[in-house]
């Protein structure tokens, strides 16, 4: 579900794996991203300007794909929520890591977004991937309908059927390790980025630490004011060490680890919601049995071929959703630990240039 492919279906033109998004652009109170990818003829790339309700049109359109057999039991890949200008405390806390940097981490997302929409089996197969892609004409300006599947998972009248008990042992199971799951990753996501604002604000602090040092830099003859003087130039360069040495710091843990838990959140309430559904169509089946069974004989029939439509659609869902499950449970490891990897690597190597700055600094102290 969530690794790339080598060959890619005759309807997709571009390489999946070459999407990229490129650029962004403030337009008013909304962004527009430059995507790109290459040509499969090898001839050149496409170029198109997408706006976020572009992003949720081809959502939509993967959503509503109802001649597809099972499509209810596919994981979606998880579309970020819309980004916001000037973000507040309270939207940085709605969209995490994805807020930070200046819509870096966003970017990234988005295009994790299109790499696993067009590596998945099923999904890569719809038309409005290709349109996406490699139309010049915006396809999603038009208003969007709802989205059904959140639409359903949210009904208060659906609510109860979250506890309802499941058949089969291994969706039990499945709902209970993903409810728990879920809970764990959301926070573990909220702890680290809190270390994150913390470390930005300690980059601020040195900051300012360090120019306000200037301030006590006195000319004249005075020895002692002289020697005075050039301590605090050299305190305010080691302090400028610190700042960048902890903004690089901030800015590791975002695109490497704050990003692999971000994505892992998201992708559990997908999971969530994918498991959601099957429930609500068990449901449906239970209940479409009952009334086959305690019909009268004139009404038997139809409702016959209403519990037979049920038990079809139900087995579809239920063997797109373990393929699912699988391919998730083995994608979600291999991308916490190159999260985790890309983490340790990145600090190390930051960890290691500031141990060469120090050592000039104490050098230079040394020498005074």
């Amino acid at each position: 579900m969530m690794e790339e492919v080598k060959q890619e279906p005759p309807c997709l033109s571009v390489h999946g794996h070459s999407v990229k998004v490129a650029e962004v652009l403030q337009d008013g109170d909304g962004l527009t991203f430059l995507i790109v990818s290459q040509k499969l003829s090898g001839t050149g790339e496409y170029h198109v300007d997408r706006t976020y309700e572009d992003f949720e049109w081809l959502q939509q359109n993967l959503f509503t794909q109802e001649d597809v057999p099972g499509i209810q039991g596919v994981i979606f890949p998880p579309l970020p929520a819309k980004a916001q200008m000037n973000a507040t405390a309270k939207i940085i806390r709605q969209l995490g890591f994805l807020a930070l940097e200046e819509f870096k981490p966003y970017c990234t997302a988005l295009e994790t977004f299109l790499h696993q929409v067009a590596a998945h089996n099923l999904l890569r197969k719809n038309k409005a991937l290709e349109i996406f892609l490699t139309s010049s004409e915006p396809p999603g300006r038009q208003r969007a309908r709802k989205n059904i599947f959140n639409r359903l998972s949210q009904a208060v009248e659906e609510m109860r059927k979250e506890g309802h008990k499941d058949v089969d042992e291994f969706f039990q199971t499945k709902r209970d390790i993903n409810l728990a799951l879920t809970g764990c990753t959301k926070s573990a996501a909220d702890k680290f980025l809190d270390v994150v604002l913390t470390e930005q604000k300690i980059a601020v602090a040195c900051g300012h630490f360090a120019a306000a040092l200037h301030l006590c830099v006195e000319s004249g003859d005075d020895p002692d004011k002289a020697a005075f003087s050039k301590i605090c130039v050299k305190l305010s360069a080691i302090f400028e060490s610190m700042k960048k040495n902890m903004t690089n710091v901030a800015e590791n843990d975002v695109s490497t680890l704050g990003l692999g838990l971000d994505l892992e959140s998201r992708y559990q309430e997908a999971e969530k919601e994918m498991l959601f559904r099957r429930t609500c169509k068990l449901v449906e089946l239970e209940t479409a049995r009952k009334n086959a069974e305690k019909a009268k004989p004139v009404k038997k029939p139809p409702l016959e071929e209403v519990k037979k439509a049920a038990e079809t659609e139900f087995s579809h869902i239920c063997e797109v959703a373990k393929q699912e499950i699988e391919h998730f449970e083995a994608a979600r490891v291999k991308m916490v630990q190159q999260a985790l990897l890309k983490w340790c690597e990145k600090q190390l190597h930051t960890a290691r240039e500031l141990a060469d700055q120090y050592n000039q600094h104490l050098k230079a102290f040394r020498a005074m």
